[in-house]
């Protein structure tokens, strides 16, 4: 019988409220450690994509927040350790982009489209020094990860750097990987993308429409595909893009099948499973075929 990954009942009592991003969420101390309860929007699965995308990101090696299932009075939710120990401050992507850049044009939009590959590199570069070419061949990897689970929501405050208390930089772990593996389809969406034989319908379809939230250029009306903004970064370094899709290759479906197996059957459904095992099935051949066309 697969071991399945607990579900923790959080009971201790809400101690700061946490503001940043749309979703309700507050910092708790959990153990030793301080850590932040996360709920997911009613009738969507952002709980079980936060946790198999961490633990995907661990087949991959790549530095992450980490996740577990949880509960609190009774209501679903994750909840995950800070990132930064005490003393620390973790800064986002739209601070970071705004220094690099000398400030912005203030408005939503204009800051929506500003957060384009090439202002994120030239960012990292100005705030990992000496560690540049390090920070670009990790990030290079979380882009990597967005574009095999789908994930369409790594704007500007879904990256960073973490400033230690001796005045370290480091790029923070990926994290905040909600907006991922279809999570916000009807289970009667999935069985039909599943069971279809229209190509415009097919699992394979959807998948191939994520965006995310980088742009190419400035005047750009329009965000990458997630696929496109990883082949885009990885120009800036090629070593790294077949880095890390070496590493994709070498994950075996049998492996990730046991990360799918082992969420609890009262937190994700069959449909949003096998829904969810096809998607990055789909998303891992298309990346392959990078190295094929030169594009990596």
């Amino acid at each position: 019988m697969t071991k399945a990954y607990p579900i923790i009942d959080v009971e201790a009592e809400a101690e700061i409220p946490e503001s940043l991003g749309t979703k309700e969420k507050f910092w708790v101390r959990h153990g030793e450690k301080l850590s932040l309860v996360k709920f997911g929007r009613p009738d969507t699965g952002e709980d079980w994509a936060e946790k198999i995308v961490c633990e995907l990101a661990t087949l991959l090696g790549l530095s992450h927040a980490h996740y577990d299932l949880a509960t609190f009075q009774g209501r679903r939710c994750v909840i995950t350790p800070s990132l930064v120990e005490d003393g620390g401050r973790l800064i986002l992507g739209n601070e970071l982009i705004a220094h690099s850049t000398k400030g912005t044009a203030g408005t939503r939009e204009y800051l929506q489209r500003e957060h384009t590959v090439g202002r994120v590199l030239a960012a990292l570069a100005v705030s990992l020094r000496p560690l540049v070419r390090t920070g670009w061949h990790n990030f290079i990897g979380y882009l990597m990860l967005d574009a095999w689970t789908g994930n369409t929501d790594r704007h500007h405050e879904n990256w960073g750097v973490i400033r230690s208390s001796d005045g370290t930089v480091r790029l923070a772990p990926t994290f905040d990987h909600a907006s991922s593996l279809g999570r916000e389809l009807s289970d009667e969406e999935r069985a039909k993308r599943l069971a279809t034989n229209d190509i415009r319908f097919k699992v394979e379809a959807f998948a191939a429409k994520a965006r995310s939230a980088l742009f190419a250029e400035v005047t750009d009306r329009r965000p990458l595909g997630t696929i496109d903004a990883f082949a885009l970064a990885a120009r800036s370094n090629r070593s790294s893009g077949l880095y890390w899709l070496k590493k994709l290759e070498s994950i075996s479906e049998a492996s990730v099948e046991g990360i799918f197996m082992m969420v609890p059957a009262s937190v994700m459904s069959v449909a949003q499973k096998e829904f969810g095992l096809r998607l990055l099935l789909a998303n891992k051949r298309r990346l392959l075929e990078l190295r094929e066309h030169g594009h990596e």
